[in-house]
């Protein structure tokens, strides 16, 4: 199962896991938008509503899914704001997806997956990484992190490995703002050693590696999949906004 499957990272994992032999379900809070990106898939993929944030909607659609080997956990969203403005509402939501996600996930699927499977959840670069203004993001992120480690000793005694991959930009519809701000994406260019933003393709590999039988002794496990972008900062996402919000100087 990859959950958030119908777009961006989750799509790509899919499409990497079916390519792996895998019969793959595309769980994500649009059914009709899983649906459709199953059938593209082909016969190996089916689509599934499921709103991560909602312990009946995850339940159901673990207990509806036989024969679980590996689970990629890929939903999350991000709501900015600086912690003296943020909006307790923006808050909630961000870590709701992101952090209460991640865990009823991990939950439900502990009781579904087949001893010696593989759970593994995307964080972020800001799980390590602060930035002004992400302040629900960074700590749900970080939460994650925390979360797979501890995932990863409760589940040993049945060879379930738990991993976490922390990519930095990619260039998703998640991130489809960032080329609107003048200047930002040359920010995260600029502090990204490779000089680029990732693929979805390439965290997919990743994540179909961490599945594979090549990584049956890595658990616990955060794997930075970006660019070398942790070795450096992270860009003043907040500081480029407000620039392009200024008025032209006459």
């Amino acid at each position: 199962m990859v959950t958030g499957g119908a777009s961006g990272i989750g799509l790509a994992t899919a499409r990497a896991l079916v390519a792996d032999g895998y019969r793959v379900v595309l769980a994500d809070i649009d059914a009709a938008k899983a649906d459709a990106a199953a059938q593209e898939l082909g016969d190996s993929a089916s689509g599934l509503g499921m709103d991560v944030t909602d312990e009946a909607s995850v339940a159901a659609g673990f207990e509806a899914t036989t024969g679980l080997h590996a689970v990629v956990n890929s939903a999350g969203l991000s709501m900015a704001g600086l912690i003296s403005e943020l909006e307790l509402a923006h808050w909630n939501t961000t870590v709701d997806v992101c952090l209460t996600g991640s865990f009823l996930v991990l939950k439900h699927a502990s009781r579904h997956i087949a001893d010696g499977g593989s759970i593994t959840c995307i964080s972020s670069l800001n799980g390590r990484q602060p930035g002004t203004g992400m302040a629900a993001y960074c700590a749900a992120k970080a939460g994650v992190l925390m979360l797979i480690q501890v995932a990863a000793l409760e589940l040993a005694p049945r060879q379930i490995r738990v991993n976490a991959i922390s990519p930095g930009l990619v260039d998703t519809p998640l991130v489809a703002g960032v080329p609107l701000v003048p200047g930002l994406q040359e920010d995260y260019i600029e502090n990204t050693p490779l000089g680029r933003a990732g693929r979805p393709e390439e965290i997919a590999a990743m994540a179909a590696f961490l599945a594979s039988d090549q990584a049956t002794w890595m658990t616990g496990s955060a794997i930075d999949l970006n660019g070398g972008a942790h070795l450096k900062r992270y860009p003043d996402l907040l500081g480029h906004v407000q620039a392009m919000m200024q008025p032209p100087t006459a």
